[in-house]
């Protein structure tokens, strides 16, 4: 999946690491759990919150503390996406951006992002 464009253009295909993303869960919006849990895909969500942000105004996390996402199977692929892509909640299928922008945890989980700071700090010092 191509990334839309923003702030700058992330091909996730090329990631060599893309469970990275996965690591420490996401937050997805309480109507995209349900839809998840009544397909019945082994997985669980921790954390109800009122999240306005979140078209239901709620909003549930798919991992406990900062463990990886329940929804990751051992070989790193998630088990929703697996299932029905339609389903993968909507924060994941953005990943590395939110709102339009980078995400602010993507300079701790996107492979792609770091190697893009990087480069441009790299740069930087050449000039």
């Amino acid at each position: 999946m191509k990334s839309k464009k923003t702030d700058g253009d992330i091909d996730c295909q090329k990631c060599r690491n893309q469970a990275d993303c996965c690591r420490l869960g996401a937050w997805i919006d309480l109507e995209e759990a349900k839809k998840i849990l009544s397909r019945g895909i082994k997985g669980d969500f921790f954390h109800l919150e009122i999240d306005k942000d979140f078209p239901s105004g709620y909003k549930v996390g798919t991992s406990y503390e900062d463990e990886k996402c329940v929804f990751q199977d051992p070989d790193g692929l998630c088990r929703i996406h697996k299932v029905d892509y339609a389903l993968k909640p909507v924060t994941c299928k953005e990943f590395p951006f939110e709102g339009g922008r980078i995400a602010p945890i993507a300079e701790v989980l996107c492979v792609e992002h770091k190697a893009r700071i990087k480069k441009s700090k790299s740069r930087r010092k050449k000039q």
